[in-house]
């Protein structure tokens, strides 16, 4: 069973009609999923509010209440976090319902199987969460979900070992940021590939030691990922052994996305979703939680992620 976790309060957060992070997104991928029948193959739930301890396990705390003060609460106030990160009166809780999502899928993957609860989960939320640091807003991103998703699982379920996977066109600077101090290489194993050089313009100065980065330059495909993910992902994934797999699912490396300039189409993320199922089904349980992160052309965002959601759920171990 496959949780798909969403809430319209992500449909209310708006950073105006420029901005390339809006909620046509969610609205693309959910009318695509339900035309297409896939809705109808998983279990909707509604994400619940991420209350300010939760976010703290990741988030500085003067940062977390500074975000919950200074929040707009109505009219057309906009705050600006960042260069490009924006709130308006619904933001501070659709951020607390992205990361509340998290929380909630790890409470679904890892529940006792007599209860017949999900055994993967996807949490279909904007605003997206992989550049938000400990301190600061950044690059669209206000709470680090899937920062937030994982610390939940080693502080509820004393997992030992959890691993984030981030196959976003862009660094996730944010969750690295998080990770990489020395009291978490133990439990958390971070892998991602990214364009490079590309913003944030990270993830290459001597990454710490549970960290498996990978750039790969403007153009690259699956022919160029797909062995790199062969030789480096899957190989330290079977060593860590990890016992929930969560994944920043960003679907912006995809050839038609014009925020990105790599060329991976929906093979590719069926692919990369099977290996990462594979080595949930030998280590985890088959306990795999993705999250959204970015996708940027809507009719390539709705296919990719139609391709991702249909892979965890029709996912059978070999």
């Amino acid at each position: 069973m496959t949780a798909y976790i969403t809430h319209t309060d992500c449909l209310k957060h708006d950073m105006g009609s420029h901005h390339p992070e809006s909620p046509a997104r969610l609205r693309a991928i959910n009318d695509h999923l339900r035309a297409t029948g896939v809705l109808d193959m998983v279990t909707l739930l509604d994400a619940p509010l991420a209350n300010a301890d939760d976010l703290k396990r990741v988030h500085a705390a003067h940062y977390v209440d500074a975000v919950f003060e200074q929040a707009p609460t109505d009219g057309d106030r906009m705050l600006q976090l960042d260069g490009d990160t924006l709130m308006n009166a619904h933001s501070l809780n659709a951020a607390r319902r992205a990361a509340g999502a998290g929380i909630m899928a790890v409470d679904e993957v890892m529940a006792d199987h007599a209860e017949k609860r999900a055994r993967t989960a996807f949490c279909a939320i904007r605003p997206c969460g992989h550049h938000a640091t400990r301190s600061r807003a950044m690059g669209f991103c206000i709470f680090n979900n899937i920062g937030v998703a994982a610390a939940h699982a080693i502080a509820s379920y004393g997992l030992e070992r959890v691993a984030i996977i981030d196959f976003d066109v862009h660094h996730g600077n944010g969750t690295e940021d998080m990770f990489s101090p020395k009291e978490w290489h133990d439990k958390v194993l971070m892998a991602s590939f990214f364009q490079h050089p590309f913003y944030p313009y990270s993830g290459t100065d001597a990454p710490a030691a549970n960290m498996i980065n990978i750039p790969v330059p403007q153009g690259a495909g699956g022919k160029v990922v797909r062995p790199k993910i062969e030789t480096e992902w899957l190989p330290a994934l079977d060593q860590f052994k990890p016992q929930l797999i969560l994944i920043s699912a960003g679907f912006d490396a995809h050839r038609d996305d014009d925020l990105g300039q790599m060329a991976l189409v929906e093979d590719d993320y069926v692919w990369m979703t099977e290996q990462l199922m594979n080595v949930a089904a030998k280590h985890a349980n088959g306990r795999v939680v993705s999250m959204l992160e970015g996708g940027y052309n809507l009719d390539a965002l709705k296919r990719s992620v139609a391709a991702h959601v249909r892979t965890l759920v029709e996912y059978r171990a070999v």
